[in-house]
C-alpha cells in the first residue's frame, strides 16, 4: 500500500509514497477498523479516497501528538500488490 493520510484541517499526520511499501494483513486487525473495511475489494493499480469517522480510526483517546481525540481521518490509498 501507497498511503497518505490528513486530519480534517489538511494536516498530514502519515504517509508511505516511496521506499517500501506498507504491509499488512486484511482483516486481521494490523490496521484501524477504517482500513480493514474501506481497503476490501480494492484491485492492484487502484486507488480510493477513505473517509474514516473516529468510531473506526482512534477513537475518543486519539494517537498522541500527531492525530487528536475524536479525529475523522482523510486517506488517500492505492494498492499497489497482494500476496
Amino acid at each position: 500500500m501507497r498511503y497518505i493520510g490528513k486530519l480534517a484541517n489538511g494536516k498530514t499526520f502519515d504517509s508511505n509514497s516511496s521506499g517500501k511499501p506498507f504491509v499488512f494483513k486484511l482483516g486481521a486487525g494490523q490496521v484501524i477498523k477504517g482500513w480493514d473495511l474501506g481497503i476490501q475489494g480494492m484491485q492492484v493499480g487502484g486507488t480510493r479516497k477513505l473517509t474514516i469517522p473516529a468510531a473506526l480510526g482512534y477513537g475518543s483517546r486519539g494517537a498522541p501528538p500527531d492525530i487528536p481525540g475524536g479525529a475523522t481521518l482523510h486517506f488517500e490509498v492505492k494498492l499497489i500488490g497482494v500476496n
